[in-house]
Formats: C-alpha cells, sequence, structure tokens
C-alpha cells in the first residue's frame, strides 16, 4: 500500500527537481519583461487583433495593406478579415495549428524554465536537499497510514455491525454497502489526518510546505479513491463471503477484482500529474510550458485507459461473443484517442462535450443498475422482502437527474456561460443557451414525476396477491373485486395522465423558449372541435366508454354478452374492449356498439338442473342423498373457495315420461359450479348404484306388429336400423316438446 501512494508521489516530486545538465544558464535568459513582450506579440490572439487592426486601417484610407507584411502577420488571425470568408471549419483548423505550433515552439524552452524551476527549489530546500524532502513526504505518508491502522482496529464493533446485516434483504443489502462507505470514510480522513495534518502542525519554509502539502493531498485522493472502489466493488482479495450479492454493482469477480486494480491506479497518476500542474506556474513554467507538458501527461493516462480497456475480462454477455468484446474494445479505444487527440489540439470545449457524451449516459447507467441491484426483491429464505417501486423509482430519477444538472451546470462553465448573466442578458444566445436550459430541467422534472406516478399505478395494481385454486384439470385463480377494478381503470388512468403529462410539458418547454402558447391552445381547441364534428362515431364510442366504466359494468377477467358478442375481457382502449371468446376468437367492439351487457362474473351465480329418478324412488331418501353429496362437495379444498351455497334439491319439478324429475340448485362465485357439478354426477350416480334407486332412461318396446307376410300373429324382427328410428322420433318428439314450453 506504501508503495502505491508514494511512487507517483516520488514521481512527481522527481519531475519538480528535474533538470537538464545542459541546460542554458539562467545568465543567458533575456530579462523577464522583454521575455513576456515576446511571448505576448507571438500569441496568436494578439497576431489577430494586429492583422484586423491593420485590415480596418488600410480599409479606410482607401489604400491596400502594405506589400512587405510577413505572411504570419496576415495569416495567423483568428479573426478573417473583413470581405473574406472565414466559416467555423476555417477557425477551428487555424486554432489548432496555433496551437501546436505553440508546443513545437515550447519544446526548445522546457530545458531551461525546468533550470530554473531546479534552482528556485534548491534555494529554498538548501537545507534539507532533496533527500529530505523525500524523507519528509515518506514520513508523513507513514503516519497518516499509522492512524489508518489505528481506525481500524478501534472500528472492529462497526465493521462486525455491518457483517452482520442480511444480504437475503434489500434493506439490509443497502446498510452493508453504506455501513461499508461510511467505514472508507472514516480511514480517508483517518489518513488525511494522518499525513496532512500532522505536516500542518510543523512550521516549515514557504516553497516546502506547499510542494509537500500539495502532494500529500494527491495521496489522500489517491487514497480515498481506492478505499470507495474496494467499499463498492468488494474485489475477491478482500475475502468477503458472498461478494458477489453484497456488492454495489451487479459484476463478476473478475471484473471486480480487475477494476479495483486499476481505478485507483489511473485515479492515482491523474492526481499526481494535477498536483505538478498546480505547483508548477507558481515556481516558473509558462502558460506554454505547461501545454507543452500536457502532451505528456496525457499520453501517459491515455496508456493507463488503454491498459485497462484491453485486459478487461468478459462479461457473461460477451464471453461467448469473442467479436462483441473486441468491438467494444477497439470503439473505446477510439473514442480515449479522440479525447487524447481534442485535448492535445486545443479544442478544449469539444473535449467535454465529448467526454461528458460518453461518460454521463455511463453514470447514469451504473446508477440505475447498482440501485435495482441493491433494493432487488430478497430471498425466499427471508420472506422476500420488498422495497416500495416509488422509492426505487424515486432513488434512480433523483440520482439521474443530480447527474444531467451536474453535467449542465459544469459544461455551461466550461463554455464560459454564467448563470446570472445568462438571466440579465438579452442576447440571442443567452436566450437560446437559457431556454435549453430551462427545457431541460422540464424534461427532467416531466419524467420524475411520471416514474412516480407510474411507480405508484404498478404499486396499485399488485395490491392483492390472487389465491390460486389448484385442481387436478386446471388453474382458476380467484381476484379480489377491488383488484380487478383497478386492473380495469388504471392502465386507462395511467395513459391519460401520460397524454396530460407530455402536452404540459411541451407547452411549458414552448413558453420557456419564449413562443406564445396562447394561440396555439386556441387553434387545438378550434381543431378539436372540428375533428369532434367529424368523427361523431368516434366521439360516441369514447363517450359510451366513459359511462360503462362509471356505471362498472365489466372488468378485466370477467366473462361478458352482449348481443352476438361473449367473452372474456382482456383489455381496453378509449373506444374498445376485447373479447375473448371460450374458444379462442378475439373480438374487438367499440363501446357504442356494446348495448345491454349481461355480466355473468359478478358476485355469484345460481345453476339450477333437472336429475330424473323412477316413479317407484323414495323422494325424502333421494333429497338426503343429494344434500350429503352437496356438503361434501362444499368441504371439499378443490370447492371450497367457490362454494357459497352447496348443492340441495328444491323439490319435484315435474312428472316425467318416464320419472320424476327433481330440481336441484346450487350457489357458487362466478366459474366455479362448472367442474363441480361433473364432480357432482359422478357422486350421485355411485350413491343411487349403491341405494338401488333407479336412474331411467328412455328405452323402445315395440309390440303388436304382425308380419307382414300374414303369418299367425308372429311378432316383427326387430333391426338395429328400426331401433335407430323409434329412438330418432322419440328424441324429435321431446325436443318439440321442450321448445314449445
Amino acid at each position: 500500500m506504501f508503495v502505491l501512494v508514494a511512487r507517483p508521489l516520488v514521481f512527481g516530486i522527481a519531475l519538480l527537481l528535474a533538470g537538464q545538465a545542459q541546460a542554458q544558464a539562467p545568465t543567458t535568459v533575456p530579462p523577464e519583461r522583454v521575455k513576456q513582450l515576446f511571448e505576448l506579440l507571438d500569441d496568436p490572439s494578439v497576431k489577430a487583433w494586429v492583422a484586423e487592426q491593420r485590415n480596418q486601417d488600410a480599409g479606410s484610407t482607401g489604400t491596400p495593406a502594405e506589400a512587405g507584411a510577413s505572411p504570419t502577420d496576415t495569416s495567423s488571425g483568428a479573426a478573417a478579415a473583413p470581405g473574406q470568408m472565414n466559416t467555423m471549419a476555417s477557425s477551428t483548423l487555424d486554432r489548432i495549428r496555433h496551437h501546436i505550433e505553440r508546443i513545437v515552439r515550447t519544446l526548445p524552452l522546457l530545458p531551461g524554465q525546468f533550470a530554473r524551476v531546479r534552482a528556485k527549489t534548491m534555494e529554498d530546500m538548501s537545507s534539507k536537499g532533496p533527500a529530505g524532502v523525500f524523507m519528509l513526504i515518506a514520513m508523513f505518508i507513514a503516519a497518516g497510514l499509522a492512524l489508518t491502522w489505528a481506525t481500524y482496529k478501534i472500528t472492529r464493533p462497526f465493521r462486525l455491525w455491518v457483517i452482520a446485516q442480511s444480504k437475503d434483504t434489500p434493506v439490509g443489502r443497502a446498510k452493508k454497502i453504506g455501513g461499508r462507505a461510511l467505514y472508507s470514510s472514516m480511514l480517508i480522513v483517518s489518513f488525511a489526518l494522518g499525513s496532512a495534518g500532522a505536516f500542518m502542525l510543523f512550521d516549515w519554509p514557504m516553497l516546502i510546505r506547499e510542494i509537500v502539502l500539495t502532494f500529500l493531498m494527491a495521496a489522500v485522493v489517491t487514497w480515498g479513491v481506492r478505499m470507495y472502489v474496494m467499499a463498492m466493488l468488494v474485489p475477491s482479495f478482500m475475502n468477503v463471503e458472498n461478494a458477489v450479492e453484497v456488492r454495489a454493482l451487479p459484476i463478476t469477480n473478475e471484473a471486480a477484482d480487475h477494476w479495483s486494480y486499476w481505478l485507483p491506479r489511473i485515479v492515482g497518476v491523474f492526481a499526481f500529474f494535477g498536483a505538478a500542474f498546480i505547483l508548477l506556474p507558481g515556481l516558473g513554467i509558462d502558460q506554454d510550458g505547461m501545454i507543452a507538458l500536457s502532451l505528456g501527461a496525457d499520453f501517459v493516462l491515455l496508456l493507463l485507459l488503454l491498459l485497462a480497456i484491453w485486459r478487461r475480462p468478459r462479461t457473461q454477455r460477451d464471453g461467448a461473443h469473442h467479436t462483441g468484446h473486441t468491438g467494444a474494445t477497439w470503439l473505446l479505444t477510439a473514442y480515449f484517442v479522440v479525447l487524447f487527440l481534442q485535448r492535445n489540439a486545443g479544442l478544449y470545449i469539444i473535449f467535454w462535450f465529448t467526454f461528458a457524451a460518453f461518460f454521463l449516459p455511463l453514470a447514469i447507467v451504473l446508477a440505475q443498475r447498482g440501485v435495482n441491484f441493491v433494493l432487488r426483491p430478497g430471498s425466499e429464505d427471508a420472506g422476500r422482502p420488498t422495497i416500495p417501486a416509488v422509492t426505487i423509482a424515486v432513488i434512480d430519477r433523483g440520482i439521474r437527474m443530480i447527474f444531467i444538472l451536474a453535467a449542465a451546470y459544469f459544461l455551461a462553465r466550461v463554455w464560459g456561460l454564467n448563470m446570472q448573466s445568462m438571466q440579465e442578458g438579452n442576447a440571442t444566445t443567452a436566450l437560446i443557451l437559457r431556454g435549453l436550459i430551462n427545457v431541460v430541467v422540464i424534461a427532467l422534472a416531466a419524467d420524475f414525476g411520471w416514474s412516480i406516478i407510474k411507480a405508484l399505478i404498478e404499486r396499485k395494481l399488485g395490491i392483492e396477491t390472487p389465491h390460486p385454486v389448484i385442481s387436478d384439470e386446471e388453474d382458476v385463480a380467484i381476484l379480489d373485486p377491488q383488484q380487478a377494478r383497478l386492473r380495469t381503470l388504471l392502465p386507462i388512468l395511467q395513459n391519460i395522465l401520460l397524454a396530460l403529462i407530455i402536452v404540459m410539458a411541451v407547452l411549458m418547454m414552448l413558453a420557456s423558449m419564449g413562443i406564445q402558447i396562447g394561440p396555439l391552445i386556441a387553434g387545438a381547441g378550434v381543431v378539436g372541435v372540428a375533428v369532434g364534428f367529424g368523427a361523431q362515431t368516434v366521439v360516441k364510442d369514447v363517450i359510451s366508454g366513459v359511462f360503462f366504466l362509471l356505471d362498472d359494468a365489466f372488468r378485466v377477467g370477467e366473462y361478458i354478452s352482449s348481443g352476438n358478442y361473449k367473452g372474456t375481457v382482456e383489455s381496453f382502449s378509449l373506444r374498445s374492449v376485447k373479447l375473448r371468446h371460450h374458444r379462442g376468437p378475439l373480438f374487438t367492439i367499440p363501446f357504442g356498439e356494446l348495448g345491454a351487457v349481461q355480466n355473468q362474473s359478478r358476485d355469484w351465480v345460481t345453476d339450477k338442473f333437472n336429475i330424473t329418478v323412477g316413479y317407484d324412488t323414495d323422494i325424502e331418501f333421494a333429497r338426503k342423498l343429494i344434500k350429503r353429496i352437496g356438503l361434501e362437495l362444499a368441504e371439499d379444498p378443490e370447492f371450497k373457495h367457490w362454494v357459497i351455497e352447496p348443492i340441495k334439491m328444491q323439490g319435484v319439478q315435474e312428472f316425467g315420461e318416464y320419472g320424476i324429475v327433481l330440481r336441484v340448485k346450487v350457489t357458487t362465485r362466478p366459474g366455479g359450479a362448472f367442474s363441480m357439478k361433473g364432480k357432482f354426477y359422478l357422486r350421485l350416480r355411485q350413491a343411487f348404484k349403491e341405494q338401488g334407486i333407479e336412474l331411467p332412461f328412455p328405452t323402445v318396446h315395440v309390440q303388436g306388429l304382425e308380419n307382414p307376410h300374414g303369418s299367425e300373429n308372429a311378432p316383427l324382427e326387430i333391426t338395429p336400423e328400426l331401433k335407430m328410428a323409434v329412438a330418432q322420433s322419440h328424441t324429435n318428439r321431446r325436443r318439440k316438446k321442450a321448445t314449445t314450453e
């Protein structure tokens, strides 16, 4: 650990103290004021201003520009002379060319500037020397590590509390991650107090104080990044039990180990380069020298990033697709190379926008995955506890909003925009930018509100878990009536609210950009009236649907019939309802064509059917048998949830042609009588058979037919065809009788 923190630090100090043996002596350098004048004259912006002034003077006197003007003076201006076309592309190319010229022109001067840096630092450190400074920094880093170790020992109860939190519940996982983050913060503060804090207790020379303190703060930043990365990714070398389940992101052990190794090193090198660049201007390195030095620093960081990208392990998704992994690696390589070229070409604004175009969506995606992973439902052993969807939506959209607003503020600062001046200014650019910022804020607010509304609706839709009743033939679920009502109304309400939020957001965006929305609203109203007159059928369907829903005529999942249509309600739209017939076809029926609706799934149903027994049957005994079987079925777990009133006999319906017709009645929940009636018939037949009760059926007895050949009273031979004809005649007669009744 000491090597990880101290190695970049030694490199940074050596960079400050480095001096070339062949560097020019300080006495050979021109006087400082003269040198500043030369540098000012070499500045591209100054050259551009001089060229513009010359062109203006030439245009005002009517004489052409001097023929003796140097090509450098006439071509290096950032702004084109009047009468010339100076496009954005050409000005950008000019800036790139001037930036590269500054770097090339400054490189030979760097040895002299480093010689002055070395002389200045050695003059202030003459009493200690470089070795003493290195020893001093190492000593205070060791002090920070020692205080960190003491904090580690003292906070053992807190670490045990973090370990004891459950990994099987979302709250337990959140406490684990929060506890590790808090524990990492305590270690970071301990390291800062032990290193930089202990250093501040003593009185040091000014230059030594600035150098050592700056690099100690870089060491603190490196240490802090390492602690937080370990707290979030939990690499395998920490030997944490079930590390995959308690991480802040859904990644494998290989990925966690890889990024836990590379991220602190990349940030550490960046931090120590940043510390060096903070100190160098005060030690005599001018702006051009800083630009030239940043080229080498950017190249080192680019190499580290490319090494981390090319050595990263394959994920489960691209593990079987070598082409996808390689393609993503090449795309990332090209992206970071483009960033390197943009920065070292002087295109700083484009650089930061390119940087944000990748890292902002990456941060949003990682935050969303982390929130959903940490707050996922618990395991079955813990009872599957869950976090409300509203809470998850608020956390996710809140983090997204913070990221986007922070990125917008940072890019505005990079662009040189001041929010206060934008509010006070009336320039066209300021107005446009102010409108764009308002549009972004309104879009974020609309997305935040819609996510909360959607989460609330989804929570209401899952307010009651269906109670399944499983039989041998099919699975039947009894839904709570309130749940069925919610499943009917909430999807329609969700669509209406989405349309309302979109319309309001668009109108607010237009108003924030200075567009008058009053005429738009009035025009939309006129168009709406015209469309209403032209589409009366559609309006009729929509209004009819509203009244059907207000009357609670049917709900999703109920079986209804209307005219020639019947089926189970599957879904709604603003103008139609979808019915699934029990044989499979799906009907889409406009609300205006429904008319009277018969709902066969509401509250309860009563089914009445007939049973025929022989004329010599004991009716009272048969009634008791029917009642006993009905009570047994009512207590059967298969039908218990369906039965409201068990099967019982109402009385004698009629005296039939071949037996006494008994009337039987049962009251159940909708859909529960079909399978139970079949089971009742089977048990009743068995019981009647055991008790000797006859279940009569139509029979044909032919008597009195004579032989057509005139023989003595011999009965006619009864063939199967004759039996079929007589039975068909009897059936037709019964059907005709039932129709007339």
